[in-house]
């Protein structure tokens, strides 16, 4: 279907794709359960000025504007920016990894509801189960498209063990911990993402989320104080990060199925090299 395609027109519309779609998250994020319509008119968030058709260009507008109001020089947060050129790089990678077109839009619906997720828990420290319900629909269309293409009940077994594996593993560490290692959400969202990855993938998925996590929030805190700066831009909990500060797993779970999902990052494999 695309072979009379120029081979760099797929990649291009994904990107674009990607951007303009990630310009419709930062307002559905924004709005989510305030009340506020999606319709509405975007405006500064500082002094309310309804903003004119050239500050609303995904990405370029936010730098040409230097990322302030051009109104009243309020500082725009630089989650719109981010939001809308990961989602345009996942769009992407969906296209470049994933070889079967007809799982495109699907993939690209997932990628972006992942991106809400991450941004979601950021902030608030939840994940809505409505999120959630969400993701268990796309895994079961991936699931019953996969079966449709290989009749195989065995395949549906061991996805359908793979996410009881993941949510088992997050929802022991909750009740353990009685909630302060973990979030329930974290086990929830686990169940999706476990039956996308499948039994082979989902230990690497979880170890993954570990070490990503581990590494961002010791990066994290090496900066804070190498800056000396206290407090981040992004603040959690209310202060700068520190060893004890609570931080939203979520994301560092979504990175960890990236890596197995598209790379086919085994960890196990990388074991087995590494010290055999």
């Amino acid at each position: 279907m695309f072979e009379l395609l120029p081979s760099y027109y797929v990649p291009l519309v994904a990107l674009l794709w990607g951007i303009v779609i990630g310009s419709f998250l930062n307002v559905y994020i924004y709005r989510f359960h305030t009340g506020k319509s999606i319709a509405g008119s975007s405006h500064c968030l500082s002094c309310q000025t309804p903003l004119r058709w050239y500050e609303l260009f995904p990405l370029v507008s936010y730098l040409g504007l230097r990322g302030k109001c051009r109104t009243c020089s309020a500082r725009i947060p630089s989650r719109y920016f981010w939001v809308e050129l990961v989602t345009a790089l996942l769009f992407l990678l969906v296209v470049l990894t994933v070889t079967d077109f007809w799982l495109w839009p699907l993939l690209a619906f997932l990628m972006a509801t992942l991106v809400v997720i991450a941004v979601y828990d950021l902030y608030h420290f939840v994940i809505p189960d409505g999120f959630v319900y969400t993701l268990v629909v796309v895994a079961v269309i991936y699931g019953t498209y996969e079966f449709y293409q290989s009749a195989s009940w065995l395949m549906l077994l061991e996805r359908s063990g793979a996410a009881l594996i993941g949510f088992g593993f997050f929802a022991g560490l909750w009740t353990y911990s009685k909630g302060r290692w973990i979030g329930f959400g974290d086990a929830k969202l686990a169940i999706p993402l476990g039956f996308l990855v499948g039994l082979g993938g989902v230990f690497s998925m979880l170890v993954l989320s570990f070490w990503i996590g581990t590494v961002i929030s010791l990066g994290v805190i090496m900066f804070q104080q190498l800056k000396k700066r206290g407090q981040l831009h992004l603040q959690l909990g209310g202060s700068g990060l520190t060893i004890k500060s609570e931080v939203p797993f979520a994301p560092f779970l979504i990175l960890g199925f990236l890596c197995v999902f598209f790379l086919h990052i085994d960890v196990l494999a990388f074991f087995s090299y590494a010290f055999y």
